[in-house]
């Protein structure tokens, strides 16, 4: 019997990416940290195009760990803009590094940021959307953390890429409910 899938999970990096971690709740702080910098990364690119990077990513970023990555300097950010491993683009390389120091205070003032993130979106959400045109682009809740966050010092967080963040983490499942992945999250 073939598995049914959402229809965006195509080649080897998606549909590991679509089996094992899309729309699954995570609550680590690094985990978190890193999928925060990636999906600002993917603002006006493929998700695709970001996951061929990931690796990439973890070398440049100190392996996603946010108090390494917010001592960055200029040159140590003009020395990872010349790295291809990466999408090398200047505002988005310096959002990493700002939104490093943001995660930074925001463990500190709140004990985690997973503390502070899942307080913001609320207990995770189940989707029951039929096909891919139904899943919104954002929703009240990414404008909500997207004010949260920019208020607290991060860029590159708007709604869009807000609930993208949300999708990614499991805040939201989004896999349709053909997809074997949908009631395969509890």
């Amino acid at each position: 019997m073939t598995r049914v899938r959402c229809p965006w999970a195509a080649g080897k990096l998606m549909t590991k990416y679509h089996d094992d971690e899309w729309g699954r709740p995570k609550h680590d702080d690094a985990t978190l940290f890193e999928l925060l910098i990636l999906e600002g990364a993917q603002a006006g690119l493929s998700w695709s195009t970001i996951l061929e990077k990931r690796e990439g990513y973890r070398a440049v970023f100190a392996d996603f760990d946010p108090r390494m990555v917010s001592m960055y300097d200029e040159k140590k950010i003009d020395a990872i803009l010349s790295d291809s491993r990466i999408v090398r683009n200047r505002l988005k390389v310096r959002s990493a590094v700002n939104n490093a120091a943001a995660f930074c205070r925001i463990q500190e003032e709140h004990g985690s940021f997973d503390r502070y993130i899942w307080k913001i979106s609320g207990p995770a959400v189940k989707n029951s959307f039929e096909g891919m045109g139904d899943i919104p682009q954002s929703t009240q809740t990414s404008r909500r953390m997207s004010q949260h966050l920019r208020r607290d010092g991060f860029t590159f967080v708007g709604p869009i890429i807000c609930y993208a963040y949300m999708q990614s983490v499991g805040m939201v499942n989004d896999h349709l409910v053909r997809c074997f992945v949908h009631d395969a999250i509890r």
